[in-house]
């Protein structure tokens, strides 16, 4: 585990000396969705402290079964009905995807007495296959579920296309700098801050292109099972 990690350290800090970047300026959220608490635990043990996880439940559980000191992302789709098992429970959710969802997530705060800390979700893919807002209407949306009650709105997630070209990948990662850029020039005190973006295959190529939030499971913890 330790080796992965220090493998994992050396491509962020290569990519940042790339940018001209800080190595601080980036945040390692280390994907654990479908590992065992055991393997958890390890990659605790090894220095990392921050998670993220994709299946309500399973955060729930490992939130329970796991040190305090940890901060929990949730990064996969979220229903309304699963909203109970994520809010108060993950500091950051990456993956507000519908104005429905930033609605029901708004209800739930308030009548908890909290507030949830969320990105809004970009399908900068543009595949049918990925959620989120598309990217000619993200700007307007992102406005909107900022004005909600009790949601802080930090930024934006993206997910660039499955692809070995380089160039659509870097795209991609661009098209969310550009939403980003759009948002400020809109609302210049707005947050949009927060671009989480790149993942274990393309995140040397997010960091070069501004992320600030890397996702990286499979460098860290190896083919997963399902």
């Amino acid at each position: 585990m330790r080796a992965a990690i220090e493998r994992v350290e050396a491509r962020i800090e290569a990519a940042c000396r790339r940018a001209g970047r800080k190595r601080e300026e980036v945040t390692l959220v280390a994907v654990s969705k479908t590992f065992p608490v055991e393997t958890v635990a390890q990659a605790y043990a090894a220095g990392l402290r921050i998670f993220g996880e994709n299946r309500p439940q399973e955060l729930k559980n490992k939130v329970l079964a796991l040190p305090d000191d940890i901060e929990w992302h949730f990064i996969g789709h979220l229903q309304t009905n699963k909203i109970k098992y994520v809010a108060g429970k993950a500091q950051l959710i990456h993956s507000v995807d519908s104005m429905h969802l930033a609605q029901a997530l708004s209800d739930y705060a308030v009548s908890k007495q909290l507030t949830e800390t969320i990105l809004v979700q970009v399908n900068v893919s543009e595949e049918i296959s990925k959620h989120g807002f598309e990217p000619d209407e993200a700007p307007e949306r992102f406005l909107e579920i900022a004005a909600l009650p009790g949601l802080q709105v930090k930024g934006l997630m993206g997910m660039a296309p499955f692809s070995d070209d380089e160039a659509r990948v870097r795209s991609a990662f661009r098209k969310l700098r550009t939403i980003q850029n759009a948002i400020v020039q809109q609302v210049p005190q707005a947050d949009s801050s927060a671009l989480s973006m790149g993942m274990s295959g393309d995140f040397e190529i997010a960091i070069e292109e501004g992320s600030t939030i890397i996702r990286v499971g499979t460098a860290l913890f190896g083919s997963r099972g399902r």
